[in-house]
């Protein structure tokens, strides 16, 4: 009977382990199951984005919250920078094609150039944003970017408040004519000047965005410089290279010279005295607005504008964001009370 008994005892405890292990190998074959996780992974939005380069300050700052944004509502972000490359960049929307992601966003390098790459990608279902710089003759699903004309326009308006007016000579320093904002902000910038009776001494362009060119000219043409009433520059690195060369000829401050994108060392040269101003753009908006659309477009969700603009073959989809200029008298409320620079930043070489 002893035996008997603990035959008995020894088959409860085998079968009980028995049992047991079946339970644990059944939850491991789930949680593994090849068809749940394909399901899981394709719930995930897949964005590709492809930046011109990282040398203009802001993109990073675009770049950042972008992503953040993204990844907060449970999409993943692929950035690559195509270093200024056309080819590069054009290589970049392949590689996005070829891993099926659901959204490209493009921050073009040359916005005349990239239309078959689009014409790919929607081929195969993918949408495609155009941030921040148009893309010419492509069914883009979207443009979202800041209004350059009106940036162009307070440039101008800034320097008319400054006390530029009707016979003085202003000289323009310009952007990448292959980034189709320059025209539209060179256009408002050129109307206020012709409204106002100013002369367009000269003008200038910076390929690829590259500001060692405004210095070289500036170097050059120190006869024209000198004689110029202000310098209108395409954006703050521009202006960098035409205050440092100004500051030389120890004529910095007394040129009056524009910009745009608030860097931080152009906020610092406004509070100095050796920028007139610069314009703000709020990219933390712009960027997180650009990522949550990007969503609702993988989502086929509606954008909710009905606003567009040709690019000339297309009316696309268009939202515009407001810029702001920023001079030493608001420089304290446009970007220090934003929490864009901190005061410490922007005041750091001016003493208390």
């Amino acid at each position: 009977m002893k035996i008997f008994h603990n035959l008995k005892r020894l088959s409860v405890f085998i079968l009980s382990t028995f049992l047991v292990f079946s339970f644990l190998s059944g939850c491991t074959v789930k949680e593994n199951d090849p068809g749940e996780s394909t399901e899981n992974y394709d719930d995930v939005i897949n964005i590709g984005m492809s930046f011109d380069s990282f040398v203009i300050e802001r993109w990073q700052r675009d770049r950042d919250v972008f992503v953040s944004t993204a990844k907060e509502m449970g999409a993943e972000v692929n950035v690559q920078n195509a270093n200024g490359d056309i080819e590069e960049q054009k290589r970049q929307i392949q590689y996005f094609i070829e891993q099926n992601v659901d959204v490209i966003v493009i921050i073009c390098i040359d916005a005349d150039t990239l239309s078959e790459e689009v014409k790919k990608a929607k081929n195969v279902g993918i949408k495609v944003i155009a941030y921040d710089r148009i893309i010419r003759d492509a069914d883009i699903d979207l443009y979202i970017s800041f209004d350059n004309n009106m940036v162009g326009t307070l440039m101008g308006e800034t320097l008319i408040s400054s006390g530029i007016g009707e016979g003085d000579d202003i000289i323009m320093i310009g952007g990448s004519p292959a980034d189709y904002n320059v025209p539209a902000l060179e256009e408002g910038f050129i109307k206020v000047m012709e409204d106002n009776k100013i002369n367009i001494a000269d003008q200038v362009h910076c390929d690829g965005w590259r500001a060692e060119i405004a210095s070289d000219y500036v170097y050059s043409n120190m006869d024209k410089i000198s004689q110029a009433d202000a310098i209108m520059c395409g954006n703050d690195n521009i202006a960098s290279k035409v205050v440092s060369v100004l500051s030389e000829q120890r004529l910095a401050g007394t040129i009056p010279v524009t910009g745009q994108d608030a860097d931080l060392e152009a906020c610092q040269r406004i509070v100095e005295g050796t920028q007139l101003m610069t314009i703000y753009k709020p990219v933390d908006m712009l960027a997180k607005q650009a990522a949550e659309c990007a969503i609702r477009l993988a989502k086929g969700e509606n954008l909710g504008t009905d606003k567009t603009m040709n690019n000339g073959t297309y009316d696309v989809p268009y939202i515009s964001l407001t810029p702001i200029p920023v001079t030493k008298e608001n420089i304290d409320e446009t970007i220090i009370n934003s929490g864009f620079h901190t005061r410490e930043d922007v005041y750091l070489n001016v003493p208390e």
